[in-house]
């Protein structure tokens, strides 16, 4: 599905460009942003975009982390925007949509829009965006094949999206889908949906890499290594246990009785022979709402 469509756009901004005076990071998405896996001691998080911050120039970056854990593109685009356009950013990293997967109000047109939104808004201000892909949380969380499926195809329709805008705002995308990363179990926290430090570590790292390449990033980069000792098992399993079991029940209660109906479908699918027709009908909706992105854009230059 990914790379399969082309959404036409503005003209491409100059990705070699340095940025003038003190940069200014801005950060925006849900928990993987926030930090989540990534504790600091007393509560707080760090995660990939305050360890990136920290090697994006020789002078200290002024940094500002708008994340908020649970968030869907419908938070970034309404909420997280307005206050990052006002800190008029140099640098601005978009990594949402997983939490749109786990609702039964999943569309992908709406995603699509949203997305389209925020960075066109971003891009607009002479922003530099920051964008990833990432994997599907059903098959983070090992779900039985008939319950990942559903989800698989969902976050393969939000990769796609982001790959299409990423391409069309010029962003600095981060692949970070599928890979060597997202089946080693020490890049992982105990509920094995967030990276762990060593997990956020990579990421931050990956991104500081396609910064560097193009003359972006002149700090030091990430070391991969980590700072603070690794949660002990006990204390994994306590977290999941307790905040981890919380943090999921709220994100899929809604969407439980639907993900069931899903599932007897997939069953259905695979007992005829014809799952296929699913992932056709998955990969025509994500290419009707990048066409819907692409007429809109033609209809507001006539």
């Amino acid at each position: 599905m990914e790379g399969s469509s082309r959404v036409e756009g503005p003209p491409r901004l100059d990705g070699c460009a340095r940025f003038d005076g003190p940069l200014r990071f801005v950060a925006l998405g849900d928990s993987l942003t926030e930090g989540v896996g990534d504790p600091v001691g007393d509560g707080a998080w760090r995660g990939w975009a305050a360890l990136l911050a920290d090697g994006l120039a020789e002078q200290p970056a002024g940094f500002t982390n708008l994340a908020v854990s649970g968030s869907q593109t419908r938070d970034v685009l309404e909420r997280q925007l307005p206050e990052a356009l006002e800190l008029r950013p140099d640098l601005v990293s978009v990594v949402v949509g997983v939490n749109d997967t786990l609702r039964c109000t999943f569309d992908i047109r709406a995603v699509a829009a949203r997305l389209d939104q925020v960075y066109a808004a971003c891009a607009g201000e002479g922003a530099l965006l920051l964008t990833a892909c990432l994997p599907d949380p059903g098959t983070m969380l090992g779900l039985p094949g008939a319950l990942a499926a559903p989800l698989a195809r969902r976050q393969r329709a939000v990769n796609t999206v982001v790959h299409a805008l990423s391409e069309r705002y010029e962003a600095l995308h981060l692949h970070a889908c599928e890979g060597d990363w997202t089946i080693d179990r020490a890049l992982w926290s105990a509920d094995r949906l967030h990276p762990g430090e060593r997990g956020h570590r990579q990421l931050a790292l990956r991104f500081h890499t396609l910064l560097a390449e193009r003359g972006l990033a002149t700090g030091p980069a990430p070391s991969p290594e980590p700072e603070f000792p690794v949660p002990s098992t006990s204390a994994s399993l306590w977290w999941l246990a307790t905040a981890g079991t919380g943090w999921v029940a709220r994100r899929c209660t809604d969407l439980l009785p639907q993900l069931l109906s899903l599932a007897a479908d997939e069953l259905r699918h695979r007992a005829r022979g014809t799952s296929a027709r699913l992932d056709l009908r998955a990969s025509a909706a994500v290419s009707a709402a990048l066409a819907g992105l692409s007429a809109a854009e033609r209809a507001d230059a006539a």
